[in-house]
């Protein structure tokens, strides 16, 4: 039984976050042997797809639609005789007020230390200048920017929260070991952007996966995920435009 759960786990892994998590290293590393310092690199996020900008569009939509696949298999792996997966990890909308609520609290809780800790990343020379949007933009942009920002927040919460606590419950872990494991996982992929955004990250992940231990809910997660990508996607030029010298 705990074999199957340990290859099911590897699977679920390496259709997403676990390949995104070894791709990410793979980058650190490359960048770290390039000989130029991770202050003077850059990385980008949402990139346009093609210069034809119906393609864009479509690539755009596409590249979120098929990301969501691994969503839904951790969701179908969960689903058990008189419970849905949806209800197993809390991932439900029957009382949106207190996870819209809760949610908010937690972006503004986790949102402020992050920028602080991207900032402080940059000044210590351990942080890629991450390009958070497109430069160029379309009026589809921030649309899909949102939809970006909610593809984002579905895979992490539900795959690295709850699908890997629920599987990791079953193999007898405890609810530290579990919340130190997804917390590293989570850092782990973001190792693309330096150093600092693996422990931001990782911190994010310890909180998170403290409030998910205690109250069984993915919900709040998703909205409060979706909440800081937003702000990060959307609310990036302003954001160069007001500290040039952290975010360019």
């Amino acid at each position: 039984m705990k074999r199957k759960l340990w290859s099911e786990v590897a699977i679920v892994l390496g259709l997403s976050l676990g390949a995104s998590a070894v791709y990410s290293i793979v980058a650190l590393l490359a960048d770290l042997s390039s000989g130029k310092p991770l202050a003077d690199q850059s990385t980008a996020l949402n990139t346009s797809q093609s210069p034809v900008q119906w393609l864009d569009f479509t690539y755009q939509v596409l590249g979120v639609f098929f990301d969501l696949f691994p969503v839904a298999l951790a969701i179908y792996l969960l689903w058990e005789p008189g419970r849905s997966g949806f209800e197993r990890i809390g991932l439900t909308w029957r009382r949106p007020a207190r996870d819209l609520g809760a949610g908010l609290l937690l972006a503004a809780c986790i949102g402020v230390p992050g920028l602080g800790f991207y900032a402080l990343g940059r000044l210590l020379g351990i942080t890629v200048s991450v390009q958070a949007s497109p430069v160029d933009s379309h009026w589809w942009t921030v649309p899909v920017l949102v939809l970006s920002a909610l593809r984002a927040a579905l895979q992490e919460e539900v795959i690295v929260v709850g699908y890997i606590f629920d599987r990791l419950r079953l193999l007898d872990w405890g609810k530290w070991p579990m919340i130190i494991a997804s917390a590293v996982l989570r850092g782990s992929y973001h190792l693309y952007q330096g150093i600092g955004p693996f422990f931001g990250n990782a911190v994010m992940g310890v909180v998170f996966g403290w409030v998910y231990a205690r109250w069984g809910r993915t919900a709040p997660l998703v909205v409060a995920h979706t909440v800081l990508d937003i702000v990060s996607f959307v609310g990036y030029p302003l954001a160069v435009a007001l500290w040039p010298g952290v975010f360019k």
